[in-house]
């Protein structure tokens, strides 16, 4: 049996959603003549509140396109040293915008109003980069799917609009947090004036991201996006797929979650296990004693693939293809030290 658990992007289209793929209505979208794309805009545009949505190949360029539409070169940005925009996204902050990065030394990822406010360089300052942009991720990434508060999100909305400073969410995992949290599009697209939102993620579609905001920035994205080559042609294919995983897929993301903290809580009885970083939705990470690296290639003789993270970390993902069947099989191997045995051969 394999199991894959390097990421929630591993998952193949279902059924029923091969299905509508197939079947949906399309057009040129270059032409916004595709119907089935400019449905699914419209749909998570409603949803967030807001004016427009624009769908895009990947959530780096959705990300690399909302800053581009903040920032001018030679401005800075403030987000956390675990920002997805920072760490995993080509250095396109500087490559595309010509824009720094201010980095904060968060909790799991996540910042406070108070670190932002004391990040903000003063505007009169010339010497130093113009601050212009805030940079959230929700759930974070790299700080294990940690959600944020949602006050904490108000608070530092509070100090962008006191200093002039726009607001973006990357929300690549935004609908596990929506769902961990009982939250609504709504309360974010009240406080965010772009959010970028991952279908290929927990919702399993196989390619796109979507950037929804204010017209004020989302009337420029369509020009951005040309200029970063996404432009596509008969797009409701894919379209549908997101369609499909909105209405089919958001909901079930709580198995996902709790297969993750099932998974933790064995790990956190294996005495070769350091440390369980508190699971908050569906990315588990924890440390070892022992070669991490040995351990991921000891994993995939048997069967299970995931990630070392570095400096010790190690990190499990569940997704939608990760079955009650493989779920049951992977905790019987965690908890008989199967592998254990990997560790110390």
């Amino acid at each position: 049996m394999k199991i894959d658990l390097r990421s929630d992007t591993v998952t193949k289209p279902t059924a029923g959603m091969l299905d509508a793929m197939m079947n949906a209505e399309v057009g040129d979208d270059v032409y916004k003549e595709d119907p089935t794309i400019n449905q699914l805009e419209e749909r998570i545009a409603m949803m967030f509140g807001k004016e427009k949505a624009l769908f895009f190949p990947s959530g780096s360029m959705a990300n690399q396109a909302a800053i581009k539409l903040h920032t001018q070169p030679g401005e800075q940005l403030i987000a956390d040293k675990y920002a997805h925009v920072y760490n995993y996204e080509g250095g396109g902050v500087s490559f595309n915008s010509g824009v720094s990065c201010k980095l904060i030394d968060g909790h799991r990822g996540m910042i406070t109003a108070d670190q932002v406010q004391a990040s903000i360089n003063p505007p009169d300052f010339y010497h130093s980069p113009l601050t212009s942009l805030v940079c959230i991720e929700n759930t974070t990434n790299k700080g294990g799917g940690a959600c944020y508060d949602f006050e904490e999100i108000r608070k530092i909305k509070e100090v962008c609009a006191q200093n002039n400073l726009g607001y973006h969410l990357d929300g690549a995992r935004l609908w596990n947090a929506l769902i961990a949290k009982n939250e609504s599009p709504l309360q974010y697209g009240e406080v965010f004036e772009t959010i970028s939102v991952c279908l290929s993620k927990g919702l399993g579609a196989p390619v796109g991201s979507v950037l929804v905001g204010d017209a004020k920035y989302m009337d420029n994205a369509i020009r951005v996006r040309k200029i970063l080559g996404g432009g596509m042609r008969q797009l409701g294919y894919l379209a549908a797929a997101g369609l499909y995983a909105i209405d089919n897929h958001l909901n079930r993301l709580s198995e996902d979650h709790k297969k993750a903290k099932e998974i933790g809580g064995v790990l956190q009885t294996l005495p070769f296990v350091k440390q369980v970083e508190p699971i908050d939705t569906n990315i588990i990470i924890f440390t070892i004693d022992g070669d991490e690296n040995e351990f991921v290639s000891k994993m995939e003789t048997k069967g299970v693939y995931f990630y070392g993270m570095g400096q010790g970390k190690l990190r499990f993902v569940t997704h939608l293809d990760y079955t009650q069947q493989q779920h049951e099989y992977f905790l019987e191997l965690l908890a008989n030290h199967s592998i254990k045995k990997a560790v110390q051969q």
